[in-house]
């Protein structure tokens, strides 16, 4: 599967992923120890909705619009964040991890941005202007063993990934578990598509027998069945997630759910602890 994220910027995954990753951040600032933020797949930092790419797909439509025309004051922090980097009410560009991290850094914090496509690096600096993000080019899971443990007392590595080749998740797995012997209370998160349940069950056997504790998986399935060849919706791995994010999070994941849900269907956003 190729999810490269131009062409998705600003989707329903986009808005779960980045709405976790703003309550997340927020919890761990709770305390004043500084934190450095690693994002390994960057992209390009800022997506045009209006781009040939965006509008190829549309999904745009289908994600950061329905939260917009959401009034649940739940999704403001995440409504905030996209109007950070537009001017007028209605969102013409997306913001992707990078620049939602940068939005969250306080002065103690550090942000590391890694990206191996070059054009894809180019844009990014570009965007990172003005920020002080460090901007790698480099092998994702070369730099997340070698990123970690950070120098700052805590830190944040996400891992979002195209799934352009077929050994992806078999790398994750076995970098996930090299970097956890490394840094073992970390804090790591790992976005995924859905595709169907039996696949994606099969990959939470294997994380399983890793043994990792304190490990928190998060669903969304954006219909009440699979549906087959489709993109069925996306989840977020979550190793040693903070307690203030893990008790706040239910209710947010029900206004996500609400407001994401296709015509005609319900939708179902769940968590599992995976293990601990």
């Amino acid at each position: 599967m190729n999810y490269r994220h131009s062409f998705h910027a600003g989707n329903s995954a986009d808005v779960v992923k980045h709405s976790l990753l703003i309550a997340l951040v927020r919890a761990l600032q709770i305390k004043e120890g500084a934190l450095t933020l690693i994002d390994t797949h960057a992209g390009c930092g800022l997506y045009d909705l209006h781009g040939d790419a965006a509008q190829r797909t549309g999904e745009a439509a289908q994600g950061v619009l329905r939260a917009f025309a959401d009034a649940n004051p739940l999704l403001d922090d995440y409504r905030a964040a996209v109007r950070a980097v537009n001017v007028g009410a209605e969102p013409l560009l997306y913001p992707g991890s990078p620049q939602i991290l940068a939005q969250l850094l306080r002065q103690q914090d550090l942000l590391i941005l890694n990206e191996k496509h070059h054009e894809d690096v180019h844009a990014l600096r570009s965007a990172m202007r003005g920020t002080s993000a460090a901007v790698h080019e480099r092998d994702a899971y070369e730099l997340w063993l070698a990123m970690v443990p950070p120098r700052t007392p805590r830190g944040v590595v996400v891992v979002d990934p195209p799934y352009e080749q077929t050994d992806e998740r078999e790398r994750i797995t076995a970098t996930l578990a090299a970097a956890h012997r490394k840094w073992a209370h970390g804090v790591t998160v790992i976005w995924y598509p859905l595709k169907d349940r039996a696949t994606h069950g099969r990959w939470k056997d294997q994380l399983r027998k890793r043994g990792i504790p304190k490990f928190l998986g998060v669903e969304h399935w954006l219909y009440d069945a699979d549906q087959p060849g489709l993109y069925n919706g996306a989840g977020l791995f979550i190793v040693n997630p903070p307690y203030a994010f893990t008790q706040a999070l239910p209710p947010l994941l029900e206004a996500l759910r609400a407001a994401l849900a296709p015509e005609g269907h319900r939708g179902e956003i769940t968590t599992e602890w995976l293990t601990g």
